[in-house]
């Protein structure tokens, strides 16, 4: 009798746990659906949220076709619903037939304010002229910010000569969210992950990772450490210790994410590694501090990528140890998929990440999971 009880039992905390993690399965909104609002495609999603949390969705909406190249536009909605259901779009800035995009938005916790850099570039110019310094004009650093949960934007500011140094080309901010420091030597520091290209000693166009920063909450952003050879779009995310894990697109022919550590607060960066957990195709991706030690939670960072030698299979890693290690990890799109940017929401996680059916770029889509879907043994 005792015996069969405990079977009962068991099979009714089973039922229990299964039941929620079902209800914990991740829901999914399209935000941007290319061919549709006017624009050709949509790409290049980085997104944040406010202190009074809204949601904001920033892509490039590109007018013509799917190229780098041509008329692009700077874009973003908005959610107040923790990304069920979005506003209109909205055109932050548009510039004729040229390039306007790789937005890095960060969010200011102390002022409220939410700071948007990003980039612009001759339309007729294109990307391998811009990184050789051949082009008819030069790549361009802006910045614009928002009062008011991204309703309104300030006319955008050129920075270029206060954050691109004399020698580099190509210049992109992001394309992620940026992060404001808490900890170490510089609590309330601003910092943009950025990446340019400039000759080495052979005299070959190189690429490198770099952040910018401000220590003024916006009013002046001057360039950090810059990392080695073979680097490219990067994200970063504060740890508990104070130091800054700087995670990086890599041309390292290895199929494999790359890392660097700052313990000044992204001033400068210790030798790069590969992490061989982190599987890539040579892609963008996204790193977030999810929760702090001592939280009372454990300490957690996720991680998106396509975790995979092709563009496909975005999925979400999590590390307890501060990003040495990744344990759990699952999918969110299987098929097709690029870039992402993720957001602590205030009862999950979200990722916006561009994916598709038949090609990566078809939708802009934004997930919202939870801790328990991602640390859960189930699929």
């Amino acid at each position: 009798m005792q015996s069969r009880q405990n079977i009962l039992s068991g099979l009714i905390v089973a039922l229990v746990f299964l039941t929620n993690v079902l209800r914990a399965q991740p829901e999914f909104t399209d935000v941007f659906v290319s061919g549709e609002g006017g624009y050709h495609t949509y790409r290049i999603p980085a997104t944040v949220i406010t202190r009074s949390n809204t949601i904001l969705a920033f892509c490039e909406g590109r007018k013509n076709s799917r190229s780098d190249t041509g008329k692009i536009d700077l874009l973003l909605k908005r959610s107040k619903d923790d990304g069920k259901s979005w506003s209109e779009q909205q055109v932050i800035w548009s510039d004729g037939e040229n390039v306007c995009g790789n937005p890095a938005p960060v969010v200011d916790q102390q002022t409220g304010v939410t700071w948007l850099l990003f980039t612009w570039n001759l339309g007729s110019d294109k990307e391998s002229e811009l990184g050789r310094g051949t082009g008819k004009d030069i790549r361009r650093v802006f910045v614009t910010h928002s009062a008011d949960d991204g309703v309104t934007w300030t006319k955008p500011n050129e920075i270029t000569t206060t954050v691109k140094k004399p020698g580099w080309y190509w210049y992109a901010t992001g394309p992620v969210n940026g992060i404001q420091l808490t900890r170490g030597p510089h609590p309330g520091r601003l910092v943009i992950p950025c990446n340019h290209t400039e000759l080495n000693t052979r005299t070959q166009v190189v690429s490198k990772s770099h952040i910018i920063f401000s220590d003024d909450h916006g009013k002046t952003w001057q360039p950090g450490g810059v990392e080695e050879e073979m680097t490219n779009e990067s994200t970063v995310v504060e740890r508990a210790d104070g130091s800054l894990l700087h995670n990086m697109r890599s041309y390292h022919k290895q199929n494999r994410r790359a890392v660097a550590i700052s313990k000044d607060a992204g001033e400068s960066w210790s030798a790069v590694k590969l992490d061989e957990a982190l599987v890539e195709p040579v892609c963008q991706g996204s790193i977030l501090r999810v929760t702090w030690p001592g939280d009372p939670e454990k300490s957690r960072i996720h991680f998106a990528n396509p975790a995979s030698t092709k563009r496909e299979n975005l999925t979400v890693r999590e590390s307890y140890d501060e990003g040495a290690t990744w344990s759990a990890n699952k999918s969110l799109h299987s098929g097709p998929a690029a870039y992402s940017c993720m957001v602590k929401l205030p009862d999950a996680v979200g990722c916006l990440f561009e994916c598709g059916d038949k090609n990566p770029y078809e939708k802009i889509t934004f997930a919202r999971y939870s801790l328990t879907w991602l640390e859960s043994a189930s699929p």
